[in-house]
């Protein structure tokens, strides 16, 4: 299956159980369209750059996924619709990024 990496910006004014609730709902989707999403990464609450949609701050998430393009269309179309969440992003990678790659990488620099 194709591997993709997704970043979602939730409302400020949520509170982290219903970040988890809004995840654990776009995993089932991902799930029931033959998917699997592999890790979740929640990064907490961060200042945006700028405001959108009148939010300064937004719960940062990111999803590692493992799913067929029709899967990510789903996905991607209810988030569209979703009110709690203002941005997200979703890009196809090769392989996922692991934290001990970052850090051999940054050894092969230093050398």
């Amino acid at each position: 299956m194709t591997k993709y990496e997704s970043v979602l910006i939730a409302r400020q004014d949520l509170g982290a159980s219903q970040v988890s609730a809004l995840v654990s709902d776009m995993s089932n989707v991902i799930a029931n369209q033959g998917g699997e999403v592999v890790r979740v990464d929640n990064w907490g609450l961060k200042n945006l750059a700028y405001r959108i949609k009148k939010n300064r701050k937004g719960h940062y998430v990111v999803l590692n996924i493992s799913a067929p393009a029709t899967a990510i269309a789903e996905y991607e179309r209810l988030l569209r619709v979703n009110e709690d969440v203002i941005r997200y992003m979703t890009v196809k990678v090769d392989d996922f990024a692991t934290e001990a790659s970052s850090e051999s990488a940054e050894s092969t620099v230093e050398e």
